[in-house]
């Protein structure tokens, strides 16, 4: 086992006869690295977390629901509404009124065997378009709080990522270095040693 010594806080920023200015250089890298990551983690986390429940406040504000009806029989035989089978959908056309009274029809998913004219709520967009149920308040924070947090992770990897190639570039010159004094000075150890 090898001997470690007592741990010092903030080593690499302490004064050092030994310490390059690479090591000097390394360290200021490190400190910029970890408050890049905190920064830009943080930073983007918040802004796409708020930005993603922003946009889903305003879905339950301007999608409406509406009542449609069943445009043909829906594929499939009628089940009994207890049990497990009663959460089976099919897709089946539906039809309905837009808020400037135009027709409209799309694709929904309905109970199987569900017959022509069955009224079935689906959802519009101010255009009168189909989308889905809105999030309710407590699935949009978690939502946001889920996108936000792989956002932040994201953005904190750039500069961790940077961080590593400029310390694999700073470790591979330290080497060169080393390589050209070791040829410089290694040549003159090659005598007996004397004690």
């Amino acid at each position: 086992m090898a001997f470690r010594g007592r741990r010092v806080w903030l080593w690499r920023w302490r004064r050092n006869p030994l310490k390059r200015r690479a090591d000097a250089v390394e360290s200021w890298v490190l400190l910029a690295v970890w408050a890049g990551m905190a920064l830009a983690g943080v930073a983007t986390a918040v802004t796409t977390s708020d930005g993603v429940e922003r946009g889903m406040a305003r879905e339950r504000a301007e999608w409406r629901p509406v009542v449609a009806e069943l445009g043909e029989d829906a594929p499939g035989r009628a089940r009994p509404r207890s049990g497990a089978s009663g959460t089976e959908r099919v897709w089946a056309e539906v039809r309905w009124s837009a808020r400037d009274g135009s027709p409209r029809t799309g694709q929904v998913r309905v109970r199987p065997g569900s017959p022509a004219g069955t009224p079935v709520t689906v959802w519009t967009d101010p255009e009168g378009q189909l989308v889905g149920r809105p999030a309710t308040p407590a699935e949009a924070h978690t939502r946001a709080t889920l996108v936000g947090g792989v956002a932040g992770l994201c953005a904190a990897a750039v500069p961790f990522v940077a961080g590593r190639a400029l310390h694999t570039r700073l470790e591979s010159r330290r080497i060169e270095w080393w390589g050209r004094e070791w040829a410089r000075f290694g040549p003159s150890w090659g005598g007996r040693a004397t004690w």
